[in-house]
C-alpha cells in the first residue's frame, strides 16, 4: 500500500529526478528541474520537475523556495509557497506534474540547468473547519481550482 511519495510523470524517465532528502533531519525533499529553463530578467516561468506526488487524505505537499535561490541564482518561487493538493495527483490534464513557478529577480538572464535543485517539498497534514462539506472534484491541472 502506498502512503506518500513521488513518481515520474509518463514523459520523463530519469529516476534521478525523484526527490530525496539530503540529510536525516531535513524536512524537505529537493525537487529538481527536469529541463533546462532560461529566464530573462523579470520573467516568470513554470519550471517542470518531471514528478508527481501522492499522499493520504487530509495531507498536502507544500513547495518552498530553496534558501539559496535569491542570493545565488536571482530566482524566487513567485507564489511564495506552492500548494500541491492530493487530488492533483494523476489528474487528467497533466498527470499531476509538479511545476515550480519561478521569477528571475536579477538584472541578468538566469539559466536553470536540468537536474538542478530548485524547490523543496514538505508533506504536511491539514485541518478542516466544522461543517466543511466540500464535495467538488478536480477537473484540471495547474491552477484549475480557481480563476
Amino acid at each position: 500500500m502506498k502512503i506518500r511519495g513521488f513518481e515520474l510523470v509518463s514523459t520523463y524517465t530519469d529516476e534521478n529526478l525523484l526527490p530525496k532528502r539530503e540529510t536525516a533531519h531535513a524536512a524537505g525533499y529537493d525537487l529538481s528541474a527536469a529541463e533546462t529553463t532560461v529566464l530573462a530578467p523579470g520573467e516568470i516561468k513554470l519550471v517542470p520537475t518531471g514528478v508527481k506526488a501522492y499522499m493520504q487524505d487530509r495531507e498536502v505537499l507544500y513547495l518552498f523556495d530553496r534558501s539559496s535561490n535569491p542570493r545565488k541564482k536571482g530566482l524566487v518561487l513567485i507564489n511564495s509557497v506552492g500548494v500541491i493538493d492530493g487530488d492533483y495527483y494523476n489528474n487528467p490534464n497533466n498527470e499531476g506534474h509538479i511545476f515550480a513557478q519561478m521569477k528571475n529577480i536579477s538584472d541578468e538572464t538566469v539559466t536553470v540547468e536540468a537536474g538542478e535543485r530548485i524547490v523543496q517539498g514538505v508533506f504536511m497534514p491539514f485541518l478542516v473547519v466544522d461543517g466543511d462539506d466540500a464535495t467538488g472534484e478536480r477537473t484540471g491541472g495547474f491552477g484549475s481550482t480557481g480563476d
